[in-house]
């Protein structure tokens, strides 16, 4: 046998050519040696040594040394092996791979692909009906990406598909050394969308002892789901499905249903005995079959007003009335036709049904080729309006409506930075006689006549040569922007006090209402109108890493009512509306409402965040009603979340609220984490003062997330923190 020393890539390119003149199917190999390699011509092998690489059209291979053999595909490596196939890691001391046939070959080893970790001995793999499939003896499987993982499986026998699942036979369940549970056969996916249990002990004084589980289902891409079966020593036993639909373009659903026979109902907000019989059904709905076409629908059906208040907390603070309908919109690049349906499910809430109420936007559109521009929204229906049942002082009442309204603009600019755009416009609307126990108006037609004219500007100034440290500046623009829209409507030719009202303005509204058409669409409450609004925006940027940002973002705005209407003064609220960034870590954003009348401040939001780094952030705000009239009882709570991160295990975080009218700690969260590494684990504990014949309520409970399968989303822990105590 002759043995040459050749160059690298002189080897490279004739072993080639040899491959395409060996292989009926060639597949290209690249090494990457030292200068030489030891090259036998008549056997076809290839010796790298002092660390070598081999790659194929699916594998990179990497080795302290390794025979090549052009002729039958064979690597065989040795020394610090590792080898990535697709996305598959094996890493071992010695490695046998055929880059032809893909067959696998090994002593021990070690794999991994998130969210599965494999060791073992006697490795194997090939190609079976177009499918890799990996098997081995005297193995372990875990998702703990350690070298010494603490939870695993270990199996006498274990067969992996990469990226689809792991079936190990005689399988032992080990928390370090310690087993827990033996499996005959156990068999568990690797897709992304894996079915798994989850389980949530606890204790909370309204329920007692509890255990919230549920069964989490993938059947395929079109259909998956959720068990829920939940047990409270008080309350008893709850159960239902939530079933997910995925249909591509005919839409996305997700139907929901819970049953619990409650043994402890107690009472709702108007002292009246709940049912012991208590469910739950949700449907929702959204599709895009067409172009344009969307379709939208939602079903929410509940046994009693307080069902999600007790057993789905973060359901309720999203939507304490939900709303039952079905909605089509087709858009073009012009006009917007919806058709809305929605009735009543629910009788313990005050509903307006529309069934149906359709309507026509037109968007602002040039007329021909003039400096006009058009816009127009019309609208057609039946309507009820239908109080709570609890409610005996007022009667239902329902009537049909026609409205249509159409404007027509003017904008123009002036000297190159004033815009000026005047507006006329006229509307008519259609009421039938009112109908129900309730009703007390005649069949009407009303006329509408509006005109107006907004002014608005914008100025701008750079200063890049201002720097600043402390406030991490790097040069300054400053944009502002003032506007005045002043709106004329005339007496309508019918009053409010006349129609029925469906569409209204709410009495209660912290924040100015828009004041022209079609933008106010509180159709049934317009009345005449001559306000002027003044607004001013104010922003202050910097750049940042490369990037614009806001270092300040100040609106403020406010309405002088030329001619109020009965209950109204000169001049409104003023607004402000703020956000500061002084820094990347820090913001403060603020919302203020003053009446200048009066001289107090009847509204104030604020919030003010502190996010250094990774170890720790802190958010404190504040949330003022001033008590009266329009506002109740008013409010000012306190609000703060910490979170600090102790090391790379264990972190905490605190929220509170504290009512400053009353002196109460509203709501306390406590929360523990502890980092698992395949697993995060949260013990929380919760105080909440109802400040009622509710009284105290306390919650203690222990989460468990998988990494590879988490739990809850991103941040979901912090925005809606009940979720950590199963509600």
């Amino acid at each position: 046998m002759t043995k040459l020393h050749v160059p690298f890539s002189f080897f490279l390119l004739w072993l080639s050519l040899v491959c395409v003149q060996a292989v009926p199917q060639p597949k290209s190999i690249v090494i990457e040696a030292p200068e030489e390699v030891e090259f036998d011509p008549a056997t076809g092998i290839g010796i790298a040594t002092n660390g070598v690489v081999v790659k194929t059209d699916e594998a990179v291979l990497t080795a302290d040394r390794a025979s090549i053999n052009q002729f039958t595909g064979d690597i065989f490596a040795e020394g610090s092996v590792r080898m990535q196939q697709n996305d598959q890691t094996w890493t071992g001391q010695r490695l046998h791979y055929n880059f032809q046939t893909r067959e696998l070959n090994g002593d021990e080893f070690r794999t991994g692909k998130s969210p599965l970790f494999a060791a073992g001995q006697g490795l194997h793999g090939g190609v079976t009906n177009n499918i890799y499939t990996a098997t081995a003896t005297n193995t372990f499987v875990t998702a703990d990406d350690y070298f010494r993982p603490l939870l695993k499986v270990r199996a006498k026998y274990l067969k992996i598909v990469p990226g689809q699942y792991f079936e190990a036979r005689n399988a032992t369940l080990l928390a370090g050394k310690v087993p827990l549970f033996f499996f005959p056969y156990y068999r568990r996916s690797l897709e992304e969308n894996a079915s798994h249990f989850t389980v949530l002990p606890g204790y909370r004084s309204t329920y007692g002892p509890f255990l919230l589980s549920s069964y989490t289902w993938f059947l395929n891409d079109q259909l998956d789901g959720v068990f829920h079966a939940d047990w409270r020593e008080k309350r008893g036993f709850g159960a239902g499905p939530d079933f997910g639909f995925h249909l591509g373009d005919y839409g996305e659903g997700i139907l929901k249903y819970y049953y619990t026979h409650d043994r402890d109902p107690g009472i709702d907000q108007s002292t009246v005995p709940i049912p012991e019989n208590r469910q739950r059904l949700s449907f929702g709905y959204q599709a895009t079959p067409l172009t344009n076409l969307t379709l939208k629908s939602q079903i929410a059906y509940w046994s009693d007003p307080l069902v999600t208040h007790d057993f789905f907390e973060n359901e309720y603070r999203k939507d304490i009335q939900p709303k039952t309908f079905f909605e089509a919109n087709q858009l073009w690049q012009n006009w917007s036709l919806d058709a809305l349906a929605q009735p009543r499910v629910n009788n313990f809430f005050e509903t307006v049904e529309r069934l149906p109420d359709v309507r026509l936007s037109g968007f602002r559109q040039q007329i021909a080729d003039t400096p006009l521009y058009y816009e127009s929204e019309s609208s057609a229906g039946w309507y009820r309006r239908l109080f709570s049942d609890t409610n005996l002082l007022q009667g239902s009442f329902s009537a049909a409506r026609a409205d249509t309204f159409h404007q027509i603009t003017l904008p123009k600019t002036f000297f190159g930075w004033l815009t000026a755009t005047p507006r006329v416009g006229g509307r008519f609307t259609y009421y039938s006689t009112a109908e129900g126990p309730g009703a007390t108006t005649t069949e009407q037609y009303r006329k509408v006549f509006n005109t107006g004219m907004e002014v608005s500007t914008k100025a701008s100034r750079v200063w890049s040569g201002v720097q600043n440290h402390l406030f991490d500046v790097d040069g300054l623009r400053h944009i502002i922007e003032p506007s005045i829209n002043y709106v004329y409507v005339p007496s309508p030719s019918v009053l409010p006090s006349q129609l029925p009202q469906f569409d209204y303005l709410q009495p209660t509204n912290l924040y100015l209402v828009p004041i022209e058409f079609p933008d106010f669409n509180a159709i049934d409450s317009i009345d005449s109108q001559n306000v002027i609004r003044y607004g001013l925006r104010n922003r202050l940027q910097t750049k940042r890493n490369g990037q614009i940002e806001n270092l300040v973002n100040w609106s403020i705005y406010t309405d002088w009512r030329l001619k109020p209407l009965s209950g109204q003064t000169t001049f409104s609220d003023i607004f402000s509306d703020l956000e500061l960034k002084p820094r990347n870590w820090l913001t403060f954003r603020s919302q203020l409402r003053y009446d200048v009348n009066q001289g107090v401040l009847n509204l104030a939001q604020s919030q003010l965040t502190f996010q250094p780094n990774n170890t720790w952030s802190w958010g404190i705000g504040n949330y003022y009603l001033r008590t009266g009239p329009l506002f109740g009882t008013g409010n000012n709570l306190f609000t703060s979340t910490l979170y600090y991160r102790f090391n790379d295990n264990w972190g905490v975080r605190m929220s509170h609220h504290f009512d400053e009218r009353t002196g109460v700690m509203q709501e306390q969260y406590y929360t523990l984490y502890r980092d698992l590494r395949s697993w995060t684990a949260a013990l929380t504990f919760r105080a909440r003062d109802n400040q009622g014949a509710l009284g105290n309520d306390y919650t203690v409970a222990v989460s468990f997330s998988l990494k590879a399968f988490p739990r809850f989303g991103l941040g979901q822990d912090t925005v809606t923190p009940s979720t950590l105590v199963g509600f």
